[in-house]
């Protein structure tokens, strides 16, 4: 049976490919080797965070992003949360930060600037003692990553008509074929891979010559809050402001950066900025950490989850602090762009490299692909 395309990998970028070449009227297949998704995409905040995005084409993505989630919420597909987000700043160089963020006034976003009063409005659970102040976004919402994710597929299979071959490895793909590990061979006018970090396997050559590195993260769940505790926004310390690239025309960075690395240099050693989220069944999701390249190991780091679990207790009063689970994820970053998109044979095309902004980002990426197909 011949595809008009072929999706390797049924994580977020994977799943919005089927989405929108399906919304063209395309037959689309996927295939994924795990028996379900289980990889990064199920491993993050949920949060929908286009205030972190480079100005340019990456707010623009995510704010497209950000309607079509809406879309598949409006449709009963799945919950989407609008929250918003708030930056909390305990130093005076993070609050200049801010300031100098909001009088930029990026378009598409809608900012309020808060003072320390209005920020426990907000959130009353953030921590008082030096609060300065703060930003609110009302552009972010929140998924839960496990259902959001196993919701798309059941929408994409039983109401779009997508097929699905869960526990199909696929381990070559040429110019319309692709070849599983079980020997069946999936015809397809285009074929998609986006399968995450596992595409090395699969490509070597793409991979070894592509501007990627695999980035490891780490991140905690609490236990459910007590009934009535609500965090409300996403919550990002003014440790994540050296993280997003949205801040990085922002003057007083430089004086944050240096203050972090002269302080607690072992935030900047694994990457560790702290942000949290709330579950649906009332539990807190915290994080996280970043290491590349050589310095991933499978072990996860004590170390690590200290430090997180310290660095958030700065910003955070929570009624529960105990940790109930912990887990790590692996993804690709691309340091030469937004993601990496590429035709390496003709009508076979890797997408990946999205980085930490999967959730953000993805279903606009996949768009933007399928949009070019019809252009060409």
């Amino acid at each position: 049976m011949k595809y008009d395309v072929l999706v390797v990998g049924a994580g977020i970028l994977g799943l919005g490919h089927a989405l929108a070449a399906k919304k063209t009227g395309r037959r689309v297949l996927v295939c994924e080797r795990s028996q379900r998704p289980q990889g990064a995409s199920i491993r993050n905040f949920g949060m929908l965070w286009p205030i972190g995005q480079s100005t340019g084409d990456g707010q623009r993505l995510a704010l497209r992003a950000r309607e079509i989630w809406d879309e598949l919420s409006c449709a009963g597909q799945i919950d989407v949360q609008p929250c918003g987000s708030i930056f909390v700043a305990h130093h005076e160089d993070e609050m200049r930060v801010l300031e100098e963020f909001y009088a930029s006034k990026p378009p598409g976003l809608r900012l309020q600037l808060l003072s320390p009063e209005e920020v426990l409005d907000k959130s009353p659970h953030i921590a008082r003692d030096n609060l300065q102040g703060g930003l609110f976004s009302e552009t972010e919402a929140r998924v839960y990553p496990p259902q959001a994710i196993n919701d798309l597929v059941e929408y994409l299979e039983q109401k779009s008509g997508v097929e699905f071959r869960f526990g199909t490895t696929i381990t070559k793909v040429e110019p319309g074929r692709a070849v599983a590990a079980s020997g069946e061979d999936f015809e397809a006018d285009k074929i998609v891979v986006c399968s995450g970090a596992d595409f090395e396997a699969l490509l070597p050559q793409e991979f070894a010559s592509a501007s990627l590195k695999k980035c490891k993260l780490q991140m905690m769940r609490t236990v459910a809050q007590p009934d009535g505790w609500e965090l409300g926004p996403h919550v990002a310390s003014g440790l994540t402001l050296r993280h997003y690239p949205a801040f990085d025309g922002c003057p007083s960075i430089h004086h944050v950066r240096s203050r972090v690395a002269e302080q607690t240099p072992e935030l900047d050693r694994f990457g560790i900025h702290v942000m949290a989220s709330q579950a649906p069944g009332g539990e807190l999701i915290i994080g996280d950490s970043h290491e590349y390249g050589d310095d991933i190991t499978p072990f996860n780091s004590q170390e690590i989850d200290d430090l997180i679990v310290r660095e958030i207790g700065k910003i955070l009063s929570i009624a529960r602090p105990t940790i109930s689970s912990r887990w790590s994820g692996v993804y690709l970053k691309n340091f030469a762009g937004l993601y990496h998109g590429r035709e390496v044979f003709p009508g076979v095309e890797v997408v990946n490299g999205v980085g930490g902004n999967g959730m953000t980002l993805s279903l606009a990426v996949a768009e933007q692909t399928v949009a070019g197909w019809d252009a060409s």
